[in-house]
């Protein structure tokens, strides 16, 4: 007998061919879509134009269109969802919602009133159509989609919990379950959606622990907050704004008790709450590279935090100037500004030098060791010497502003003596790698000339600033270093010298013997598709100007065979018959008419 067939089966294939279940992998699909279209670069207009752009798509595809010149509505619910576009339509919905908050977050100024008011209202959308969608999914999707669709929503209200400044709780229970759900995500499937989820989870992070503090349960400090805020992702920029804002809030009260600038024992009123701000802005960027701390941060970072100093202080003179525009012809409130213009740009001018110190400093590392990878840019001695002709033009400026006033206190007068001593320690490093440069051409008496120049500047540098005030001990192991280079590189250079002098007539013999009146003598050296049974290198040390020899460039002319060109010398010779008695005779219209 045949098997028999259960009919409770045949119902459960039935209602799984009618229901079919949905998958979506929401994360990987987002973020590949994000990063493909402006979010990489944190272009929030590109982004929502594009999924407006998809919307159209999917509505055209599933001929799901709201009518044609009269707008009609049409809902999309549980029986609507017959295929995987329908939840496409929704999650883009969603997105696109999100990225026009995100784009107004994002203006010059911030948001105003009016702005901050529909930026909310996005926000809701988002939160709405992230809720429909997580609905929808838990019916018509597969257990991950749910589980994805959930976080996605449940992230989504932390955000617009988090944008309104209220109810921290909700705000870290939704954050929270979203990073739960993102953990357990974590542990399955491939590992590109492995790493996207661990990464996830990463950008969560910082919102969380930013909750707990506004919540009071947890001793962050502001400092670990803005380490927090230097991470990266599209998930973060809400709360990178939110923490800018409360940077801002936190410096304007802050600066309600600044009243002057103290420099070089000088007081000067700040009248102006933005000047107040800017400088206290520009000085807590400073607390991260100055001291000990500093030296664990890379190049790289310090190199940013001094673009941002520089941007603070630019701003801060800005608004000094336009005070003095302002300012009429009050005489006092305009020598307090000059003044207050004054100083700042000599702190200005200080952290230049500083900035070109650190840039002098990654030079020289870069110059000493040796290179580890073939496609790295070797450091040349000429770019350190332009380095310190830019040191020097820093300080030229700098002791010119300061040695301007008519009265000198004795803080300017120890500063002004600063400022010569680096000058000579600057140049001492210039005339030093200036002189390396010569030996690297194998000039060997001006490099020695140099190198002697350079070890008397650096010796008239040791003793001003052994007899200064204040002893900058930096700069004496600076200058010591330098001092015991110069010796040593002076001894090398005579030796070297005296060694080619005494192998030139030995050098100068050979090549003379060498010589030869058919100039045969000298073996042509092949190129590379001649030798290719030598294990001969044909490309040369990139430090010497020889070009590759691989083939002959541009390749040598060569014969082809050509066509044969016939000549008819018998054409003008052949006398040809008469054909008068062919031709049709014309009659008497035909003569007139042609």
């Amino acid at each position: 007998m045949g098997k028999e067939i259960d009919p409770a089966a045949m119902e459960i294939d039935a209602q799984s061919s009618i229901n079919p279940k949905f998958s979506i992998n929401v994360l990987q699909l987002l973020k590949s879509a994000q990063m493909q279209h402006g979010l990489r670069h944190g272009d929030y207009m590109r982004y929502r134009r594009y999924c407006t752009a998809r919307l159209r798509r999917l509505y055209k595809s599933l001929k799901f269109t709201h009518g044609r010149g009269k707008y009609s509505r049409r809902i999309i619910s549980e029986s609507t969802v017959t295929d995987v576009r329908f939840l496409h339509i929704l999650l883009y919905t969603a997105e696109r919602a999100w990225s026009h908050a995100m784009e107004k977050r994002q203006l010059p100024d911030g948001p105003n009133r009016r702005q901050r008011i529909y930026l909310i209202g996005r926000l809701r959308k988002a939160v709405k159509w992230a809720t429909l969608f997580a609905q929808l999914c838990a019916i018509k999707g597969d257990s991950r989609t749910s589980l994805e669709a959930e976080a996605y929503a449940s992230y989504m209200k932390g955000s617009l919990l988090f944008e309104q400044d209220q109810n921290w709780d909700t705000a870290l229970r939704s954050f929270k379950s979203a990073r739960a759900v993102y953990e357990e995500l974590g542990k399955y499937g491939d590992l590109e959606n492995q790493v996207l989820c661990r990464e996830r989870v990463e950008e969560l992070e910082p919102s969380i622990r930013y909750c707990l503090h506004k919540i009071g349960k947890s001793n962050l400090q502001a400092s670990e907050l803005l380490n927090i805020g230097e991470m990266e992702g599209p998930a973060l920029d809400l709360f990178k704004s939110k923490l800018e804002a409360a940077m801002a809030e936190a410096r304007s009260q802050q600066a309600a008790s600044m009243t002057e600038f103290y420099w070089l024992g000088r007081r000067f009123p700040i009248s102006n709450a933005k000047t107040r701000v800017l400088i206290l802005k520009a000085q807590e960027f400073e607390k991260d590279v100055e001291g000990p701390v500093a030296e664990s941060v890379p190049a790289e970072k310090r190199l940013a935090i001094f673009d941002k100093i520089f941007t603070a202080y630019h701003e801060a003179r800005s608004c000094i100037r336009n005070d003095l525009v302002t300012a009429g012809n009050a005489e006092s409130v305009k020598d307090e500004l000059i003044g207050l213009d004054k100083a700042v740009s000599a702190v200005l001018g200080l952290r230049t030098i500083e900035r070109n110190l650190l840039l002098v400093n990654v030079a020289k590392t870069k110059l000493s060791r040796q290179r580890e990878e073939k496609n790295e840019k070797a450091t040349k001695p000429e770019e350190l010497v332009r380095l310190y002709d830019l040191l020097l033009q820093n300080v030229a400026d700098l002791s010119d502003l300061v040695t301007s006033g008519r009265e000198r206190k004795q803080e300017e007068v120890e500063f002004a003596e600063e400022c010569a001593i680096k000058s000579l320690a600057f140049r001492a490093g210039r005339c030093f790698y200036l002189a390396k440069s010569y030996s690297m051409e194998g000039k060997r008496s001006e490099a020695y000339a140099l190198y002697s120049r350079a070890l008397s500047v650096a010796e008239s540098a040791l003793q001003r600033l052994q007899n200064a005030t204040n002893v900058n001990q930096t700069l004496m192991e600076e200058l010591k270093t330098l001092h015991q280079n110069c010796r040593s590189n002076i001894c090398i250079e005579h030796a070297t010298g005296i060694m080619e002098e005494q192998k030139a007539p030995e050098m100068l013999s050979k090549k003379i013997s060498s010589i030869s009146l058919s100039g045969t003598d000298k073996k042509p050296e092949k190129f590379l598709v001649e030798k290719l049974d030598l294990y001969e290198p044909a490309v040369g040390d990139a430090s010497l100007k020889v070009a590759p020899r691989i083939e002959v460039f541009p390749p040598a002319f060569q014969t082809i065979a050509r066509n044969p060109i016939v000549l008819d010398l018998a054409y003008n010779l052949i006398d040809f018959p008469s054909l008068a008695n062919r031709m049709k005779k014309k009659g008497l219209i035909s003569k007139f008419w042609g």
